[in-house]
């Protein structure tokens, strides 16, 4: 059910859920929320199960982060990198002798970002690229960090997801935070089925804010691998 920008998903003990629109807590989990406010490695490398995606119309996707290509990058991170400690002046003296230099790979990056619909100043978008991140940008790995165990998703639920987003992706108005209120308003039962297997089957913490949190990460998961496989040269996260 959904109240203003908010869809609200209740579970009892069992983790059945019940519709509330008002939030109230029912029991000592309380009312699992779901917000319309990117994703787990292992689920990114999952193949989507839903139909052929290649059909998709690529010029309906709607992105909403556009990155560089890694080439590009990395030449630009060279040139901040060697410039890191420049003034301001003698930094933007050095970046248009920089921007002579790699003319064609430059032009090559804005042809790509320009056929992304990328709104945007490009070449602005790569100056600031350049002197306020990749300039700072440290070079030393941090060390990896433990990972929590990680909480596989039933395929089913999978499917589901993906036949929502093959469903909605081309539409104009659709954006993965609201396509996932609307997922959850359409798939309340099996939402309850899951949540359920999640608590019992893998250990789920029974806790409002990583239900909402695992299954938000999951849809927008799900929309990042189909729009990957329905583009070309897209690098979306």
């Amino acid at each position: 059910m959904q109240n203003g920008n908010t869809t609200y998903l209740d579970t009892n003990n069992s983790g059945d859920f019940t519709s509330s629109s008002n939030g109230t807590v029912d029991d000592e989990f309380g009312t699992k929320y779901i917000r319309s406010d990117r994703r787990d490695s292992d689920e990114k490398s999952r193949v989507n199960t839903f139909g052929n995606t290649s059909s998709i119309n690529q010029e309906n996707i709607n992105i909403y982060r556009y990155k560089f290509t890694q080439e590009f990058m990395n030449e630009i991170y060279q040139f901040a990198k060697i410039h890191q400690y420049d003034e301001r002046k003698h930094f933007k003296e050095a970046w248009e002798i920089w921007m002579e230099s790699q003319s064609e790979l430059i032009n090559s990056e804005v042809n790509r970002l320009t056929a992304l619909n990328y709104q945007g100043d490009i070449i602005d978008k790569m100056f600031k690229s350049a002197r306020y991140y990749f300039r700072k940008k440290g070079t030393v790995k941090k060390e990896p960090t433990q990972r929590s165990n990680y909480v596989a998703v039933n395929k089913e639920l999978l499917d589901a997801m993906d036949q929502h987003i093959v469903s909605n992706i081309t539409k104009k108005e659709y954006k993965p935070s609201e396509g996932f209120v609307d997922f959850c308003d359409t798939n309340i039962e099996l939402l309850k089925e899951e949540v359920a297997r999640l608590f019992e089957e893998e250990g789920l913490q029974k806790d409002a804010k990583t239900v909402e949190k695992k299954m938000k990460k999951t849809y927008k998961n799900r929309y990042f691998i189909i729009v990957s496989n329905s583009t070309t040269k897209v690098d979306v996260i």
